[in-house]
């Protein structure tokens, strides 16, 4: 395992890290939940992350006391949780600044933290004025609560303000975002985000690398019966299912894994060693739900030396789905 800084931030954080989304507290119980963390921390992962809205906060208390089981150094490990998704009603949900302190302190009430390493907001709230939010969170960080605060899947634009706000008002401006990234996903990461690097020293902690599945090869011949496309409440995985974009993107799969086949390893280590080649990826955030399906993908880093330059150019051909760079003006 190797670590990245977090941005231009000092906190380090291994390349492969471990979530807790769609698993825990649906498909993971306390007791499988230790011995999936334990094994992630024995291989080197130093962050877990969760959010409040996996399973109404169950995954965050499942984490928990899995890692009190484990009797965890809390100097060890980081860890993070997100906010927006609390509940139905009005006061649950969002980035006004009482849900943002309601939901920081409850979610470390369920991870057994007296604070939270990351906290990110999970997603742009259009009824609350981004500098009620920025405000929160820095004062979350003045008071020792929170030590990075970031978002996910906010756009660069809303993250500019973010940014713009902090440094007029002298607050802690955002430090990292959580975006989809993989080998079909690329645009925020590639082309949207690229200005934001050096302007704000972004860090990234990317979710679905294996593009929920679709980067195994499990779904070349339709969807499994026991895949996470059925479970109840994720159906909107399938949405587009069965259109000739995801038709194509499956025949990409089918040339991907010829590929790594080639080079001595299956579709999804090539997928995940895809991920960390870009060095504007802080952290790769894995899921499991089965002890040997963490051990297979952590097993990826014992073949990273096989993604060559050349393999890397021949995954582009295969791909080709490069977002085109940010468009820059001359005087």
């Amino acid at each position: 395992m190797q670590y990245r800084r977090l941005g231009k931030a000092g906190l380090k954080v291994s390349e492969f890290s471990f979530g807790a989304w769609v698993t825990f507290g649906k498909q993971v119980d306390v007791d499988a939940a230790a011995k999936l963390i334990g094994t992630a921390y024995d291989k080197g992962v130093n962050f877990f992350d969760n959010a409040e809205g996996y399973e109404s906060g169950m995954a965050e208390q499942v984490m928990g006391d899995a890692i009190k089981k484990l009797g965890l150094r809390r100097d060890t490990y980081a860890v993070s949780t997100k906010v927006f998704w609390g509940g139905p009603g009005p006061l649950n949900r969002g980035l006004n600044r009482k849900h943002i302190f309601d939901a920081c302190h409850a979610g470390m009430k369920r991870l057994g933290v007296d604070y939270l390493d990351l906290y990110f907001c999970h997603r742009p709230d259009l009824d609350t004025p981004i500098e009620e939010t920025v405000r929160a969170m820095s004062d979350l960080v003045a008071h020792g609560k929170v030590m990075y605060w970031g978002t996910s899947e906010w756009t660069a634009q809303q993250l500019t303000e973010a940014y713009s706000v902090a440094r007029q008002y002298n607050l802690a401006p955002p430090t990292m975002e959580q975006p989809q990234y993989n080998l079909f996903e690329r645009q925020k990461v590639e082309s949207d985000y690229v200005p934001l690097y050096d302007l704000m020293g972004l860090g990234t902690t990317i979710w679905s690398p294996l593009a929920s599945g679709l980067l195994t090869g499990k779904y070349n011949d339709g969807i499994p019966a026991d895949s996470r496309y059925n479970l109840p409440g994720y159906e909107w995985l399938k949405d587009g299912w069965g259109t000739e974009r995801i038709q194509q993107r499956i025949e990409k799969v089918r040339k991907l894994a010829t590929l790594a086949s080639e080079i001595g390893m299956p579709i999804h280590h090539l997928a995940l060693l895809w991920c960390i080649a870009n060095p504007r990826v802080s952290t790769v955030i894995l899921g499991a739900s089965r002890h040997e399906q963490l051990v297979d993908n952590l097993g990826a880093l014992g073949v990273r030396d096989r993604m060559t330059p050349e393999v890397l150019a021949q995954i582009e051909q295969i791909a080709d789905n490069r977002p085109k760079p940010p468009q820059r003006y001359d005087d």
